[in-house]
């Protein structure tokens, strides 16, 4: 456990890090005594004082939502970020790659809330009656840790490596699709690089939903009718890089596409 000291000056050296695009070591190895709790407070006080700032929550994000992710961290459970209105672009303008520091994009169902969600005793069922509609997304993540060196407390802390969300046209409300069985394909230049299944984020991204309404409600955070929620990825992370365009298809509810610069 870090004291509220050092949890502020982990605060400042990620804050410092994204603003000047210039990564850190791991916060692991700086404070070697910092714990998953450290790591989401220290997160909480960045977003603070972007909120402070002006910005405001767009969404929030579930990472490690992946068997495969969870072991490779050693964790039982996924982990989550905000989204801030400063992460969010529009299909059709290409983003420039220099404002990150490791850029890379996932392929997920976005949720998007019509009511606020019940806090603990989140069920699925209480996220598919608030959802809005779903609708196909790309979320752009990053890190601001040095060569992606991290581990389970560095990533929470860097608010779950979040960067940016894209959203396709596709509208489709959840009592329309089996959600669970929906797949996607990552198309790089018209060639397929990635392909994945929902299913492949805790059997159900509607699950990942559900968790995170029940974990975020322990720190005081709710998720609110609006906002956009992203359960975790249906395809390995892909490097972004300057001239990439990509383009992910979805079964049932159309595509997104996303270029960069």
């Amino acid at each position: 456990m870090l004291s509220d000291a050092q949890r502020l000056s982990a605060a400042h050296l990620l804050r410092n890090a994204e603003r000047d695009r210039a990564p850190v070591d791991p916060l692991t190895t700086v404070f070697p005594g910092i714990d998953v709790v450290d790591a989401y407070e220290i997160a909480l006080l960045n977003i603070r004082e972007r909120l402070a700032a002006g910005e405001t929550v767009y969404g929030h994000k579930v990472g490690l939502s992946s068997e495969v992710m969870q072991k490779m961290m050693g964790v039982d459970e996924p982990d989550y970020g905000h989204l801030l209105s400063s992460m969010v672009y529009a299909e059709g303008t290409p983003i420039d790659t220099a404002q990150f520091c490791y850029p890379r994009i996932e392929v997920e169902i976005g949720y998007v809330l019509g009511e606020t969600l019940p806090g603990e005793g989140c069920t699925e069922a209480d996220v598919l009656a608030a959802t809005e509609y779903i609708v196909p997304s790309i979320e752009l993540i990053d890190s601001r840790i040095t060569d992606w060196k991290i581990g389970l407390a560095d990533t929470i802390a860097d608010n779950a490596s979040s960067a940016g969300v894209i959203l396709g046209a596709g509208r489709v409300e959840p009592a329309q699709v089996d959600i669970g069985a929906i797949s996607a394909v990552l198309f790089q230049s018209e060639k397929e690089i990635a392909r994945g299944e929902a299913s492949a984020v805790l059997g159900n991204p509607t699950k990942a939903v559900a968790w995170l309404a029940r974990k975020v409600a322990s720190f005081g955070v709710r998720l609110e009718a609006g906002h956009v929620i992203l359960p975790g990825s249906c395809t390995r992370a892909i490097d972004a890089r300057p001239g990439d365009v990509f383009r992910a298809d979805f079964s049932d509810i159309g595509s997104v596409s996303v270029e960069f610069k």
